[in-house]
């Protein structure tokens, strides 16, 4: 089969590699072929990630933008093109959830800004979450640094556990064990901290 003229019928029966080594020559129609094959579940697992249909959206683009800019960084021998795929959409939704968070973060308004004296109950409060926010991470500071490290992961990256032993290339058991460690002693340091 001459590559160089495939048709829309001709790529709708070819693999995915093919496919993809064609995209790779910088023929759109390939392209076009994988996101027709793969669209509906690229969207579901960024849908499933996000919770949201329009930053669901743009992670569909941005993993069909990717496989067009980085097709090259497939490896037949590290597993199917399929996992490839979702593998970039789970990763571009986590990213997508998490820029969201922090645009949220960034729009809360900080404690050195100038507020009203009739505001003082508000101030209270968030005086009072700032100084549970230092105890927390002065209890953090006391664990052994693999414990923080594995909570740290899980709470403030949002990584799952089999994430983090990924991650830390360490097994999922060990990991399970340090953050149940690592979460009973941060009970006990913060219950002294409480007295």
């Amino acid at each position: 089969m001459d590559r160089g003229a495939t048709t829309a019928t001709e790529l709708a029966t070819i693999s995915d590699e093919e496919l993809l080594a064609l995209v790779l020559r910088r023929q759109e129609a390939a392209l076009g072929a994988i996101y027709d094959r793969y669209i509906r579940l690229v969207y579901a697992v960024a849908l499933r990630i996000t919770g949201d249909r329009e930053t669901a959206e743009e992670v569909v683009q941005d993993v069909f933008q990717n496989v067009w800019q980085a097709a090259s960084s497939f490896q037949p021998g590290a597993g199917s093109f399929s996992a490839w795929l979702l593998g970039i959409a789970r990763h571009r939704a986590i990213d997508a959830t998490r820029s969201k968070r922090e645009r949220g973060r960034a729009r809360e308004q900080p404690l050195d800004e100038v507020r009203s004296s009739d505001d003082e109950s508000s101030l209270d409060r968030e005086v009072g979450q700032r100084l549970l926010h230092e105890t927390v991470q002065t209890a953090l500071g006391a664990l052994p640094p693999n414990q923080r490290q594995t909570i740290e992961l899980a709470y403030y990256g949002g990584l799952t556990r089999a994430e983090i032993a990924e991650r830390l290339n360490e097994p999922l058991g060990t990991i399970k064990t340090r953050m149940r460690l690592g979460l009973s002693k941060l009970r006990d340091l913060l219950q002294q901290a409480d007295e």
